[in-house]
């Protein structure tokens, strides 16, 4: 019987990566792979949901029972290698452990200090977003767009998450695009503010953009989104310190209703009001 193991974001991801291989590659079921590899049954399922760490022996002789090559091979070995440990830094357009992570959340708690949220973002402004970072390519900004509102759906679904975004006033203040952009993304952000909280410019407040995600049969993970890495965080510790964040953002934001009057400020309101509104960004 397979050792299950403390899963982590990233060991997840990969464990549905093997579960689609095996899907992809052949008509095994899980239990049925099991017994021509001669595992116990439960060996398999703890891999495909990132509960167990593989020796090197049980990844070639998985993915060669799938007819994959040496190359296939040492592409997973290479990323299970770090797959467990409790800080998992990818390059920021990586999307798919970041997808994966928040879509089998049931609760999201995010900050955002200088844009808005990605999972609340018009198609229009992501696009600018992206533009003014200039960390992308132009031909890949429309895929990356794409990707984002895909994401979206999440919060459509029946049994969506428990969704609070946090939004700093600054991110208010950024234009992002013309003014019919951000007039749009005020509006979405009105529509959606049952899970928005407005950061007032002047709350006494400091930190860096984070995400807390929590999950029905897996540890908490913070996430740390910048501009050239996506940091997955499980440290116990630094699981403490980010509660105490969102604990301190629930002390300063506005509520749901003081928050949809801050935002009525802002639609409608000529660009040069909107820059003498609040502490400006730099």
């Amino acid at each position: 019987m397979a050792t299950s193991t403390p899963s982590t974001a990233y060991s997840r991801d990969l464990g549905d990566e093997l579960r689609k291989v095996r899907e992809t590659s052949s008509e095994l079921t899980g239990a049925a792979l099991a017994v021509r590899l001669g595992w116990d049954p439960s060996k398999v399922s703890t891999l495909e949901n990132g509960k167990y760490r593989p020796s090197e022996i049980d990844l070639v002789q998985y993915l060669s029972m799938l007819g994959k090559d040496i190359d296939f091979f040492e592409d997973f070995k290479r990323r299970f290698r770090y797959a467990f440990e409790e800080y998992i830094v990818q390059v920021s357009d990586n999307l798919r452990t970041l997808a994966m992570a928040e879509s089998t959340a049931t609760k999201m708690m995010r900050y955002d200090t200088q844009a808005v949220s990605g999972l609340i973002q018009t198609p229009e402004y992501a696009d600018g977003l992206y533009r003014m970072t200039g960390f992308v390519t132009e031909e890949r900004i429309p895929a990356l767009v794409q990707s984002r509102i895909d994401r979206q759906s999440i919060l459509k679904r029946h049994n969506r998450p428990t969704c609070l975004f946090y939004i700093h006033e600054h991110a208010l203040q950024t234009q992002v695009g013309d003014e019919r952009i951000m007039e749009d993304q005020y509006l979405q952000l009105m529509f959606n503010v049952h899970m928005v909280r407005i950061v007032p410019a002047d709350a006494p407040v400091i930190a860096s953009s984070c995400t807390l995600w929590e999950y029905e049969k897996a540890m908490p993970v913070t996430f740390i989104e910048a501009d050239l890495v996506n940091v997955f965080v499980q440290d116990p510790g630094a699981i403490i310190r980010t509660r105490m964040l969102f604990d301190r953002l629930a002390e300063v934001a506005l509520d749901a209703e003081q928050s949809r009057s801050k935002l009525a400020e802002y639609v409608g309101q000529p660009r040069g009001d909107l820059n003498g509104a609040g502490t400006r960004m730099a």
